[in-house]
């Protein structure tokens, strides 16, 4: 397998000329022209940052150039992040975008995104001309049902802290490195009222889909990866294969190679054509099936 080069970007943006985007250009083909070159792009999810999960394994090993990169306010990026600002993740996706087509030529062929980076990407990909190009799509821990935060372990932290004292300050480790970031209720508002449902009827009917999620995953409920599969399964002619993994939380912990190797195999069998929508499973075995 090619080893991928890396090159470290950084991206003027647009909307904001005191923040840079910050990310890493893996090319298994470096002095070779890249123009009409298919790229992938590897998005993080909340608080998370380019190397973070398996993010970085997954660019050395799959067999496309790709792009990863810090979000707006998340780790070497400049700016400020907040919760609740999902449309300003979708103006830093489409920076890159426009980045990279105009200064290598890329076309974007496969999106990966987690968690926060799941539900921007699915929304750029149903509603931008870029997005509508795209050939396959990866969610891993994407959030349908928004409302359910609140429910969610960290989200009962906030609440009881906007309870008390009307924000949480959320104190996170990111790249070692510890953040300490405001949370109000007008950020739960913001992010719960982002809206899903449009992939029901608005998600390209030609992209390849696979979601990923862990069954033990806390943080959004395996029951939104169900939903997303009802959604994407009556499509044609992309297909979607619904991927659970026994022993995932929300971050996939100590079983980022498995997540690694559950894309990579769906890749394969895309790129040989053998996809059909279904089910697959991790973690099972004979031995823990009995009735």
């Amino acid at each position: 397998m090619t080893t991928p080069v890396q090159t470290k970007l950084s991206i003027p943006h647009p909307h904001d000329p005191s923040c840079n985007l910050i990310g890493l250009l893996e090319q298994l083909a470096p002095n070779e022209s890249t123009k009409g070159r298919k790229i992938a792009l590897i998005l993080h999810g909340t608080l998370g940052h380019k190397d973070y999960l398996f993010q970085k394994r997954l660019a050395a090993k799959i067999p496309l150039d790709s792009f990863r990169f810090d979000f707006r306010g998340n780790h070497e990026s400049g700016g400020t992040w907040k919760q609740g600002a999902l449309h300003e993740d979708l103006e830093d996706l489409q920076a890159v975008v426009d980045y990279l087509k105009a200064h290598y030529g890329y076309v974007v062929e496969l999106v990966v995104g987690h968690s926060r980076g799941s539900i921007i990407a699915f929304r750029w990909i149903a509603t931008s001309e870029d997005g509508k190009k795209v050939g396959a799509y990866v969610n891993a821990s994407g959030r349908y049902r928004m409302e359910k935060i609140r429910d969610s372990p960290q989200g009962k932290v906030w609440m009881d802290s906007f309870a008390k004292q009307g924000y949480h300050s959320w104190d996170v480790t990111v790249a070692r490195k510890l953040l300490r970031a405001k949370v109000t209720p007008e950020d739960v508002s913001s992010f719960v009222a982002w809206d899903t449902s449009f992939v029901w009827d608005q998600f390209p009917q030609h992209i390849d889909v696979l979601t990923v999620h862990g069954l033990q995953d806390a943080t959004v409920p395996p029951y939104d990866a169900v939903i997303y599969a009802q959604a994407l399964s009556r499509r044609t002619p992309g297909t979607h294969t619904l991927h659970f993994i026994e022993r995932g939380d929300h971050n996939f912990t100590g079983i980022q190679d498995e997540v690694v190797d559950a894309i990579l195999r769906w890749w394969d069998v895309r790129e040989k054509r053998g996809l059909t929508t279904g089910l697959s499973v991790t973690d099972i075995h004979p031995g823990n099936c009995k009735l």
